[in-house]
């Protein structure tokens, strides 16, 4: 129930500034694309683990390179989970911005957990929003990782820089 009421919370945030883009947004100009080559992202959080109850800290870093004249990236991702159940995912990115300043990502990849040598399948889908600040940004970022062992979610911050 919370996780409904927190992703309704940032829906409502999120949907309110899209509303408020420039005209540069519009259907009317969809074609323009402003966004650089390469983007590095870091998500810090805290992350609940649905099956163990348990909330843990987690670090989430990405690289995307954006491909040209279209709202799609591709790279690839780890994210750290530093305290029990603690792990490590490797990933690839595959990215879709609807709008400037809105990203959606999904990252399959493989979980390596600290107590068990055996690599997990991994699937983690993950929403951010931008605010910009010259070539950085940050803004709100929500995650939901489903891997063989349970499912988490997390809810942060997202920092980036564009070059």
């Amino acid at each position: 129930m919370r996780l409904i009421l927190l992703m309704t919370v940032l829906t409502t945030i999120t949907s309110s500034n899209i509303f408020g883009q420039t005209p540069k947004d519009t259907i009317k100009n969809i074609d323009i694309h402003e966004h650089r080559k390469n983007e590095i992202g870091i998500a810090i959080s805290p992350a609940y683990f649905i099956n163990e109850q348990v909330f843990t800290f987690a670090m989430h870093i990405h690289y995307t390179r954006n491909i040209p004249e279209t709202k799609f990236g591709v790279g690839v991702s780890f994210e750290r989970i530093f305290l029990a159940p603690k792990h490590s995912t490797f990933g690839l990115v595959f990215a879709y911005r609807p709008i400037e300043k809105l990203s959606f990502t999904l990252s399959p990849g493989v979980t390596f957990e600290d107590d068990n040598p055996v690599s997990l399948f991994a699937m983690h889908i993950e929403t951010a929003y931008e605010f910009e600040l010259g070539e950085f940004h940050i803004g709100p970022m929500a995650e939901l990782g489903i891997e063989q062992n349970g499912v988490h979610y997390m809810v942060g911050i997202h920092f980036g820089i564009d070059f």
